[in-house]
């Protein structure tokens, strides 16, 4: 895993790739920081680090684009699940590797609030708890775009989905106010999205039979549950885009509230999609 992450981590600076993108995130955030702190005089430095949250629209497709995408249309990949690591390994490196990265901006960023300390009084820990949040946020984008890299071998391909992707979720909370909080509205969306998970299982794992099951089966379970008991169907959909909503749990920490469950979130989302990464390597592996 170590050597993936090596390889994946050197191969960024070999190019002019990661130099951009730390000089982009530090021009970004050096902005936002000189006109709310040092301009205007707000002492809570994860103001600024929410103002640039937006920034992971566009430096995450272009960072895992070529993670996995590229890997296949040369053909590299070969050597790689030919080698004797395990895919998990290799999804792993690549994992640390693209966190690595975005981590030395990151770090470079701790300065920050030291520099606002030197005007006045300065909450530290509250401004490195929203810096760790941040990077969990980050780190998080990241591992939803090496997903999606993994799904085709096209590198504009990848960043635009991916870009796609991450805009639905930055833009949840605005999709949840357009679905009405009745049983019947939130029935509707989930039938779609069962149907969603079908296309989704059939482009990851190419199996019919296991696409048709799982709409199947799913749509009979919606339906079940409504006839019983419609009411557990009542704002559901709008619970369930919250969980979709990346910056909602960072927007605790920003207020000053060390939410555990906000860590944990974003870890369970680092896992799940590395999860379906490793899934989705494996099927092409031995299909």
């Amino acid at each position: 895993m170590l050597t993936v992450c090596k390889k994946e981590f050197r191969g960024y600076f070999t190019s002019m790739t990661g130099y951009v993108f730390i000089a982009f995130m530090l021009v970004i955030s050096g902005i936002y920081f000189t006109a709310y702190h040092l301009q205007a005089g707000y002492p809570i430095y994860g103001y600024s680090l929410s103002s640039i949250t937006f920034v992971f629209l566009i430096v995450t497709p272009i960072l895992t684009m070529r993670s996995l995408a590229e890997e296949q249309k040369q053909k590299t990949d070969q050597l790689l699940l030919t080698s004797p690591l395990s895919v998990q390994a290799i999804v792993g490196g690549k994992f640390l590797g693209l966190a690595g990265v975005f981590a030395v901006p990151v770090l470079l960023m701790c300065t920050y609030p030291l520099i606002l300390s030197s005007f006045g009084t300065v909450n530290l820990k509250m401004a490195y708890a929203s810096l760790l949040a941040f990077f969990l946020l980050g780190c998080a984008n990241l591992a939803i775009g090496l997903f999606i890299s993994s799904l085709t071998e096209s590198q504009i391909i990848a960043a635009v989905l991916t870009f796609i992707v991450l805009f639905l979720c930055y833009m949840m909370n605005g999709i949840e106010t357009l679905f009405s909080e009745t049983a019947s509205s939130s029935l509707m969306a989930f039938v779609f999205l069962v149907l969603a998970l079908c296309v989704l299982i059939y482009y990851v794992m190419k199996n019919t039979f296991l696409a048709i099951l799982t709409g199947i089966v799913g749509e009979a379970v919606l339906f079940i549950l409504y006839s019983v008991k419609s009411s557990l169907f009542e704002g559901a959909i709008q619970k369930l885009l919250d969980l979709l909503n990346l910056t909602g749990h960072f927007d605790d920490f920003v207020d000053g509230i060390f939410s555990v469950s906000g860590i944990v979130y974003y870890l369970s989302v680092i896992g799940i999609f590395l999860f379906l990464t490793v899934q989705s390597i494996q099927k092409r592996r031995w299909s």
